[in-house]
């Protein structure tokens, strides 16, 4: 048997340490290093229901997976059966992040600090009556003493805020009648449930063109800063941060305009809460 020189046994020294160092890399690969203690990897992201869950995943999942990567965590969707469900786990700050309409913003900065980040930076909200395209109502003068549909009690624009309009301005009188969502208040109208239902501007705009063409709008609410993306307190600040940068970055990139536009957040700027949202606290709707 021939005896190893050194230089041999040196050099099969190095390609063990070579194949041991590939090895520990390819483990590495396989198995990420998890997180350090105290470091999430996972956050929720609630919308609220003005749409079904089924549209809601389509029109939120693909910009979610984007900014989830530009942040480094995972966003998970969060659906809710109803907006009082959504309004309730607002209240308790069980969502990390959620996309809330503005009466909401006040209801929950004042009750656990959520933090709006940014909104679409033209976009005004709208509440709307409608009617049937075909039907003899000509005002809101019509419906009184009517049963009219709304998504919710606390549906901001679409509920609370027009509610409010046509009881105090307009001073008719009228009997509520919630349906869930801003989808099911259109499709009662077109159905001859009621004579008339309530909701906002964008959501009748993300309806098909067939059922828009079913409806009119009689009745139209001043227009407030539409709804922004935001953030729980405990959100850490730097992760706030990266989340405004990642949405106002995709607005720059051509390729990214259908991901904002699906959400209804086509110019995305940053919200500012004392700007934008303070002035309806004194609408005092609870």
């Amino acid at each position: 048997m021939k005896q190893e020189t050194v230089p041999d046994f040196a050099i099969r020294i190095k390609h063990a340490v070579f194949c041991l160092c590939f090895l520990t890399l390819l483990v590495g690969v396989s198995n990420p290093v998890p997180a350090r203690a105290g470091e999430r990897r996972t956050y929720t992201f609630a919308v609220v229901p003005q749409f079904p869950p089924l549209l809601i995943k389509r029109y939120w999942t693909p910009l979610l997976d984007r900014v989830s990567r530009e942040m480094g965590v995972e966003l998970k969707l969060q659906f809710y059966k109803s907006i009082p469900d959504f309004e309730l786990d607002l209240l308790k700050g069980v969502p990390d992040f959620a996309y809330m309409n503005p009466y909401q913003v006040v209801l929950t900065h004042k009750a656990n600090g959520y933090v709006p980040l940014v909104r679409d930076e033209h976009r005004q909200l709208v509440g709307i009556l409608v009617v049937r395209a075909d039907s003899a109502v000509k005002s809101v003068r019509d419906l009184d003493g009517k049963v009219l549909a709304f998504p919710s009690p606390k549906a901001f624009a679409a509920s609370q805020y027009l509610r409010a309009l046509l009881s105090e301005k307009e001073k008719i009188q009228f009997t509520p009648k919630y349906v869930t969502t801003h989808s099911n208040v259109y499709r009662h109208v077109i159905l001859g449930r009621v004579p008339a239902g309530g909701g906002v501007n964008k959501t009748l705009d993300k309806e098909p063109q067939s059922l828009k063409a079913l409806l009119r709008i009689i009745y139209r609410t001043p227009g407030v800063p539409a709804h922004p993306i935001c953030a729980h307190s405990r959100v850490p600040p730097s992760l706030r941060e990266t989340m405004s940068r990642s949405v106002m970055k995709l607005a720059g990139e051509p390729s990214s305009q259908a991901l904002l536009r699906a959400v209804a957040i086509s110019k995305p700027v940053k919200a500012d809460y004392g700007k934008d949202y303070s002035s309806l606290e004194r609408l005092r709707l609870e």
